[in-house]
């Protein structure tokens, strides 16, 4: 993975706690926490881990795990997935009981659906319904507490004792770091944290209960991969769900150049393939747009790099015919689809099956394929140059006018809106962007960006999270934490002052049934008071901008906004745009005709 240290942040100091040879369950815990070093963990104060609260504090310091505090405990899960998302390392978020972990749930999924590993840790009233108190044990107390998340989590456990949990721990990480990735939940019997130990309790030692290495397909299907994309007349790679590592980033460039292989990629992942690269055939979005769809359909062999929805796009190309191209499919996703979630999207036709993640499969390839002569590529559009005149910005004139005054500076696009496109800001690093929540939810935006700025903080980076105005207001109260915490970014809110999205699917319905699409606004429009972004941040103890109305406003704001994050706050710019339609947004919603 890229290289970062970890960030500090601002920390609570406790009081010195007086010698005591006492041993609490939630001290051994702590220490095994400590022991796997993990730096923070997220939380929401609650009864249920009293005892592993008070470890955390007065048995560790408040630190190594440090706690970090948040306001909702959906946050706790989306800031650890927006960590993990650059780091690669999971983090922990504590949810209170079987209420906390209802709270959650959507920030489960979504780290699911994203195949990003947390480790979620609960606890729930005592067991013994002897040791619970009157009435809020009772109802924060359930019989299989895991039972609300075990359709979307990799694994869960309710440990009964130190080692137990100990072990429960381990395994935890080992599991949710096993490709596919995912989140993995861990319950704490309160009587359990609570119960005195005869003794100091023996820590395993947790490098030896590692997720393991890599597999790699075979000799033989490799060399057929090899083979077939070598002798392609129009090769295509779908770069999907890779790993933030240069070092692969790079393994992904030889393997195109070498092949020649036109690219595509999606917004819905991360950056995974420089997009300024003349191989890279078509602006991403969260569908494929009509260049793209060509790209795919001439192509004779398509490599799929662990590609987001496979069946999804090869029809998107094809429509109802059969798929006229070989297609080596490369990933272990099956290992993790079960039948409660469809998030494992259609069955997608394969010829040719490697059953590996996409970074060995291509360290694997490299020496096997030969060089192909030079596609002729058509050259490349530059990116728009922001628009001038007063009046409500595009999307794309905001991300212009972003873009001009980021200027050299290496930026790290933690977020994106929905009614973004790729053809209005270049990728040129696996940090450059960290794509969508995978659940595909509302709210989740602040507290990932708020979780993937503590993990660039301190770097090279300038943190910028661009957000829909429903998605900021459905998770404002996240940036508590980063003010608390002073984590410093740069919150863009493209504010439409709509859910927008469902008025397209308003006007669709409409037209279906020749009804006036001039009534799709109607239960949509976040208006009649338009809501003070700026000031819910600055409420917050943040800096707020706005609303912000033209583009000659918002490059003058930027500067000062910037020079600000750098020098540690979070700033929150409200920009209303217009409402609109872009290809990012309608490609995938085919209309029928009137």
């Amino acid at each position: 993975m890229t290289s970062l240290s970890t960030p500090a942040v601002r920390r609570d100091i406790p009081h010195p706690s007086e010698p005591d040879d006492t041993v609490w369950g939630s001290d051994a815990i702590a220490e095994m926490l400590r022991a796997m070093d993990i730096p923070y963990v997220l939380l929401n104060p609650g009864a249920s881990f009293r005892g592993l609260h008070d470890s955390l504090v007065n048995h560790l310091g408040n630190e190594k795990p440090q706690m970090v505090v948040v306001l909702h405990e959906e946050h706790a899960v989306a800031i650890a997935h927006g960590y993990t998302k650059v780091t690669g390392k999971p983090l922990i978020a504590i949810l209170h009981s079987n209420v906390g972990l209802m709270h959650g749930s959507m920030a489960i999924f979504d780290a699911w659906a994203d195949r990003v590993p947390v480790i979620v840790l609960g606890a729930t009233g005592p067991v013994d319904a002897h040791k619970r108190r009157p009435w809020i044990d009772w109802i924060h107390t359930a019989q299989d507490q895991g039972a609300l998340v075990r359709n979307f989590t990799k694994w869960d456990a309710q440990p009964a004792s130190i080692p137990a949990a100990q072990e429960a721990l381990l395994r935890a990480r080992q599991i949710a770091t096993t490709a596919p990735q995912g989140p993995v939940y861990v319950c704490f019997d309160a009587a359990l944290q609570e119960s005195r130990l005869p003794g100091k309790a023996a820590l395993p030692a947790p490098s030896r209960y590692l997720a393991p290495p890599p597999a790699r397909p075979s000799d033989e299907l490799l060399k057929q991969a090899a083979d077939w994309l070598s002798g392609a007349r129009r090769p295509v790679i779908l770069m999907g769900r890779v790993n933030r590592d240069e070092q692969a980033w790079a393994q992904r460039v030889q393997l195109a150049e070498t092949l020649q292989a036109e690219v595509l990629t999606d917004l819905k992942v991360g950056a995974a393939f420089p997009t300024d690269h003349p191989l890279h055939a078509a602006p991403s979005g969260a569908f494929l747009n009509p260049t793209s769809q060509e790209v795919l359909r001439r192509a004779d062999v398509v490599l799929s790099l662990d590609w987001l929805d496979l069946a999804g796009t090869l029809k998107q190309a094809w429509g109802d015919e059969p798929v006229g191209s070989k297609v080596i499919q490369v990933s272990v996703d099956h290992y993790i689809h079960n039948g409660w979630s469809m998030d494992h999207q259609g069955l997608p036709p394969v010829d040719l099956f490697l059953l590996c993640e996409p970074e060995p499969a291509v360290a694997l390839l490299n020496p096997l394929v030969q060089p192909r002569p030079r596609l002729e590529v058509s050259p490349r559009p530059a990116l728009a140059a922001p628009a001038a005149g007063p009046g409500l910005m595009s999307v794309a004139t905001l991300a212009a006018t972003v873009r001009e005054a980021v200027g050299e500076r290496k930026v790290c696009l933690m977020r994106l809106p929905l009614s973004w496109s790729g053809e209005m800001w270049d990728f040129r690093h696996p940090l450059d962007f960290l794509g969508y929540d995978g659940g595909g939810g509302i709210g989740s935006g602040p507290g990932m960006a708020i979780g993937s700025a503590l993990a660039l903080k301190g770097s090279d980076r300038l943190p910028v999270a661009i957000i829909g105005d429903g998605d900021y207001m459905m998770g404002v109260n996240a940036l508590w934490t980063a003010a608390n915490a002073r984590i410093p970014m740069l919150v863009i809110v493209c504010n439409n002052r709509s859910f927008f999205n469902d008025e397209l699917h308003q006007e669709r319905v409409a037209r279906q049934r020749h009804r006036p699409v001039e009534n799709r606004w109607i239960g949509q429009r976040i208006s009649d008071p338009a809501p003070d972004l700026a000031m819910m941040a600055r409420g917050q103890g943040l800096t707020g901008f706005g609303p912000v109305q033209d583009a000659a406003e918002l490059a003058s704001l930027l500067p000062g906004a910037i020079a600000a994050v750098q020098q540690g706050e979070t700033v929150v710019i409200d920009v209303v745009v217009q409402t609109g339609y872009s290809p990012a947004m309608t490609a995938g919603m085919t209309r029928s005709k009137d």
